[in-house]
This record gives structure tokens, sequence and C-alpha cells, in this order.
């Protein structure tokens, strides 16, 4: 009998400002240990925190991008547990009173298609500190830095039914807060992080088996085979005849396997309270509804307005919006005036493999739109364009023909050295030729590929077939 796999997400991510939640601490990545350190956020006696609007503004922009309704009132609490790298002894966050809920995000199911994934709530909060285990033999360290760092956390119904669904949410998530411009969402830099909930129960049951969860994944890949391997954990337990505990679980990336971090922890245990030193958040309706008309234009509509705009298939969409900078590039390149179809291949294809080597785009929408050109008027074969570009690529100051003529690409349409190609190529291919002339009219690919090849992309290959027909039916 098949189980149906049951999760939830709660995803923390990384406020884009400038200083820390409740302190002017700065959030630079990458400074010297315990350098980004005041006494408000190392909870020092007397030290009282002030919230930063501008995380605040953030994070309801967040929470306005996934469809949430922002609360006029919300409440930042203290949530009271132990931890090394946690001075206080407490982490101020949102409880009962969260600064949004009630979103959705919409994704492309690997297995059920186009589905909604409810967003329960939104809070903000802050991160601690981190531990540091290989910096000295035998010890470990604590930086501080990050503690008082500003986070939302975005917390998911259990609308997902496996763990690729669960990655391709992360996905769309992710496209929409960066869009929204409210974080980097760098998962190398801990900007994003994932804490998974997972369940298993028989199909048709409405009732939630015990839920386990995975904490702190910092990459997609990692979350789908965390739960993965959590699935067959549960389902060998039940189908063995014991139960599942509600545990807290890492996984190791190196075995993909999980182990258990401790028991599961409820909300009575972090004895929650409102903040004695921070009044209640309040937001007027003006004011949430002045973020809500600042949010530019979302993933879902961009893909829309392209299909739409430039007649581009809805795969093409997809793939164009999936960052905003590829976006911006195509539409560049569109509006130089080059077809948007060809524009999106060009895209697609040589200059997002550019564009996720160097997070860069080395190539000008004005030369790319020339290069285009040369393809386009016969001066350049396809195949010598994408050598052209990779030359684009690290001649800044070079125009595309200037490359084409320097590199000896442009077309050769020259009858004469034509035919000398085809001779040669049909001279090392006698059998080939023999069962074209049996019959096997798809050889003529055959050759027109072998004549690009020995011409070094030069030869014009509509001025190629009729050569090679004339010496292939006179022999």
């Amino acid at each position: 009998m098949s189980w149906e796999t049951v999760v939830g997400l709660e995803v923390h991510v990384q406020l884009r400002t400038r200083t820390k939640m409740f302190c002017g601490c700065r959030t630079t990545f990458g400074d010297p240990p315990n350098t980004n350190v005041c006494p408000t956020c190392l909870g020092l006696p007397g030290a009282l925190p002030v919230p930063n609007a501008q995380a605040v503004r953030l994070g309801a922009r967040a929470a306005l991008a996934l469809g949430c309704s922002v609360r006029g009132r919300s409440v930042f609490a203290r949530k009271n547990y132990f931890y090394p790298d946690l001075p206080k002894g407490y982490q101020i966050s949102q409880f009962d009173q969260p600064l949004a809920a009630g979103g959705r995000v919409a994704l492309e199911s690997p297995e059920r298609g186009r589905i909604e994934v409810g967003i329960t709530r939104l809070h903000l909060e802050e991160d601690a500190g981190k531990l540091v285990h290989d910096r000295f033999p035998a010890k470990t360290a604590v930086d501080l830095n990050r503690a008082g760092i500003p986070l939302a956390e975005i917390v998911s119904e259990p609308d997902m039914r496996s763990p690729a669904e669960a990655r391709a949410y992360l996905v769309a998530l992710r496209q929409i807060l960066v869009y929204a411009g409210v974080s980097d969402c760098s998962m190398e830099q801990g900007s994003l992080r994932v804490d998974a909930n997972i369940s298993v129960r028989r199909p048709g049951e409405s009732r939630l088996g015990t839920k386990t969860e995975v904490k702190n994944l910092n990459s997609f890949a990692n979350v789908e085979r965390a739960l993965e391997a959590e699935r067959v954990r549960q389902i060998a337990l039940l189908e063995s005849g014991e139960r599942v505990s509600q545990v807290t679980l890492l996984f190791n990336a190196g075995s993909g396997q999980v182990k258990p971090l401790r028991s599961k922890e409820e909300s009575h245990d972090y004895r929650y309270f409102p903040d004695p030193d921070l009044p209640p958040l309040s937001l007027s309706a003006e004011w949430i509804a002045d973020q809500r008309a600042e949010l530019p234009e979302l993933p879902d509509a961009r893909r829309a307005r392209l299909e739409i705009a430039f007649g581009i298939p809805a795969y093409d969409a997809r793939v164009l919006t999936s960052e905003v900078a590829l976006a911006d590039y195509f539409e560049s390149v569109a509006a130089v005036g080059v077809d948007p179809k060809t524009a999106a291949n060009w895209v697609m294809g040589d200059v997002m493999s550019s564009y996720n080597e160097r997070g860069t785009f080395p190539v000008s929408a004005e030369r790319l739109a020339g290069l285009i050109a040369l393809v386009r008027d016969g001066v350049l074969s396809h195949q010598a364009a994408k050598r052209v570009y990779a030359e684009l690529a690290t001649s800044p100051g070079e125009e595309p023909k200037a490359v084409a003529e320097r590199l000896g690409l442009v077309q050769v349409s020259d009858q004469g050295a034509l035919a000398g190609w085809v001779d040669e190529v049909l001279a090392a291919h006698r059998s080939e030729v023999e069962r074209y002339r049996g019959g096997e009219a798809k050889l003529m690919g055959f050759f027109v590929g072998q004549v690009m090849k020995r011409s070094k992309g030069k030869a014009d290959p509509k001025a190629v077939q009729p050569v090679l027909q004339e010496k292939l039916l006179s022999r």
C-alpha cells in the first residue's frame, strides 16, 4: 500500500538592510568575527532595542508580494531558550500576533502541474550568532556578527506532497522575494535557510501523521535530499510496526542521512511573552497601501506580459524570468529591434551560460543585436556567430563584424570555394555517397554538416546544399 507525503516549510530570509533588526550594527557579510556587535545585540544590561524601520518596510513588502494580509498591529515577543550563540538567552521574534498572515505561492509541481501553496504567516525576528568549530583545535568559537540580523520567517501550509514539490516551492518563493527587492536570498551567505517539516499518511486520510523537522538546510538540493531520506525513514518505521517520534533532525549532506538533534519543542517550551522593551508595532492602512503600491512587477505578471508583448512561448518566458537581470537583458535586446524569439533563443543559450559563469553580461544588448544582424544578413553562420560571441565576451571594445573578420569567420558563398570543400567531403565519405544514391536522402544533413566542419563554419549552409545536390547527382 502506498503512502502520501505531506511537507510544510519554514523559510528564514535575511532582509536587505544595512543595519541589524534592533541596533545600528552593520550587516555586512564576511567582516572579521565579532566586529559588528554592540551592547544591544549582545543583550547587555541597560541596552534597549529599537526596531529597524527599513526591516519593517521590507518585511511588509515581502508579505504583500506573497499575497498576505499585513496586520495593523503586531507584537514582538521574547522566545526563551539557551544556546551558546544566543547571548541574551532569548530571541526577539513574533508569536501570536505576527506581521502578516494568509498568502500563497503559485508554482509548477513536477507531479501535479500548476498548484498553489498557502502561506500561514510571515513574522519578523532577529537571527542568532554562529558557532565556529574549525578555527581552533579542539575548541568551539562563537561569532556574534549575525546576532540581531533582521529576518522574515515565512511559514507555509502543509500543502506540498513530495520533496521535488518542496524544491519547486522554494524556487518560486525565492523568485518572488528577489523580484520584490527584499532580500538577495543568497544561500551561500546564509540569507535564506530552510527548516523542513514532513510526515506521511495513507492516501485519502485527512489527519496528518506525526511530523519531524529537518533544521537549517542551506541549499535547495539538500532540502530535496533531506526530505527524501526522511520520507524513506518514516515509511520504513511505520511499515515495520514502529511509530514516528516528533523530533528535530539534522541532515548530513555527505552521507545523505538524517540524524536526531533533539526532541521536538512545542511553543510552550519557549515561554513566549511580549517583549517589555518594545511597544506593539502599529502600521496605518495608508502606510500599508503605500508599500503595496511600491511593489515592482512580480514574476507571474512578468511571465504573462512577456508572452503577450513579445509572442514568445510560455517555456521561454519562464526561463527568461527566472532571474530579474536575465529578463531585463532580454527586454533590452528586443528593444533594439531584434526578433523576440531570436533574442530569446540567444539569451537562453550562450548569454545565460556566460551569465551563470560570470554573474554579469559581458556583451551589451547593442553588440548582441549587431551579432544577430550578421547572422540574419547571411554574413555569419550561427555556428560562427557563437564563436564570435565568445570572443566578444573577452573583447569589450570590439564590434561583432570586426571580430568576425579578424577570426576569418565571415561566411563564404563563393561557388568555387564551396565546390572545393564539397569535393573533399564526398571523397572522404564514399560509402555515405553510395547510400545517398541508393535512396537515403536524410544523409544530406550529414554532408552539409561535414562541409561546415571542413570550412570551420565559414561556408554558407544555404549555398552548400545546391552544390552538394549537383555533385551527388552528377557522379
